[in-house]
């Protein structure tokens, strides 16, 4: 018989709710994305996006449970992320799961939001199993993980200072790109030479697997700088192909690297910045060469999303993990962290 999981994301700006069947069948994925709102302050504004997800969430549940042909009495868990993410945020999340699991009387499942993104790619490699590295790479995390077991995980690298995805959103402020600056950049840098600018590549000696973005954000503030002052033409899609580029030179590095150190053989992507094309193909081309299998979900559920929190919360609830009623938002929630069981 299968097991049903309502699930429910609203960590940052997206409210979403999924229906995911034994953890790899999505029924349904509802997002309200409020990107459009949040474009028009250059990034995201907390209390605003609060204040729509408590706007939202009962319509996206509402609409996710019919688009399954689904009620609320079939869902045999509610799962939700409690953390990492805005805490205003969470909340409103959080309370409306608590909510519906007390009052249908239903087992409650918090889920930790890096967490359900390295667990989309099972919704779509229904072949992956742990253990295998994953390189996880959003707007607020870095991490090389180790992914042991469903429910197991070891840190194997983490950013020392901004997050690629951060660093994205910086340099796409800088040559007025705008917000969202992940995808306007990768967008950009298909027309630039990825070569045109030497932007460097940091490493840190004691610590392989670590990233450090600060450097190269700094270098590329410094070159538009250093142009204005010369009256030098910026051509900004060489700006955006050369930074792009010295950033995923070092996600491909760092993570072929780690997999080959542990002995691990496959290789995944997680988290927004897994959704840019350069990426995906230098990873590609990598593993190849190096002979290791590759997976990576498509765009939609790299981006936050309810149906990666379904199959997250799938695994944590076969597992036999549930979450107290006075399960709270943990804006700085570690991965593999349980403070409530």
């Amino acid at each position: 018989m299968s097991t049903k999981i309502l699930s429910i994301e609203s960590s940052c700006d997206e409210t979403a709710a999924a229906v995911v069947e034994d953890g790899r069948n999505v029924l349904s994925n509802t997002i309200y994305s409020q990107i459009d709102l949040h474009t028009l302050y250059g990034g995201v504004v907390p209390e605003i996006a609060s204040r729509k997800h408590v706007e939202k969430i009962n319509q996206v549940i509402k609409h996710s449970l019919s688009e399954a042909g689904a009620t609320l009495e079939d869902m045999d868990a509610v799962a939700v992320t409690y953390g990492p993410g805005l805490v205003g945020a969470l909340l409103v999340g959080v309370s409306a799961a608590k909510s519906l699991a007390y009052a249908a009387g239903k087992p409650l499942v918090g889920v930790n939001h890096i967490e359900g993104h390295i667990a989309a790619n099972y919704i779509e490699h229904k072949e992956l199993e742990p253990p295998f590295m994953c390189m996880v790479a959003s707007g607020g995390h870095s991490h090389l993980v180790l992914v042991k077991a469903y429910n197991e995980y070891e840190i194997i690298g983490r950013t020392r200072d901004d997050a690629a995805g951060e660093a994205f959103d910086k340099v796409a402020r800088a040559i007025g790109l705008g917000y969202p600056g992940g995808p306007k950049v990768d967008k950009l840098a298909r027309e630039g030479n990825p070569e045109a600018i030497s932007f460097p590549r940091a490493h840190v000696d004691e610590a392989p697997y670590d990233f450090s973005f600060s450097g190269l954000k700094s270098a590329v503030l410094n070159y538009l700088n250093s142009c204005e002052m010369k009256h030098i033409e910026i051509n900004r899609a060489d700006v955006a192909a050369s930074f792009q580029q010295a950033v995923v030179d070092v996600l491909v590095a760092n993570s072929i690297n780690a997999a080959k150190d542990h002995g691990i053989r496959k290789l995944a992507l997680a988290g927004g910045v897994a959704s840019n094309s350069r990426l995906r193909e230098c990873m590609k081309e990598a593993v190849e060469k190096e002979g290791l299998s590759f997976f990576y979900p498509s765009p939609i559920l790299c981006t936050d999303n309810a149906a990666m929190i379904g199959a997250a919360g799938y695994y944590a609830y076969m597992a036999g993990e549930r979450s107290p009623w006075s399960l709270n938002a943990m804006p700085n929630l570690k991965i593999g962290e349980r403070p409530y069981l």
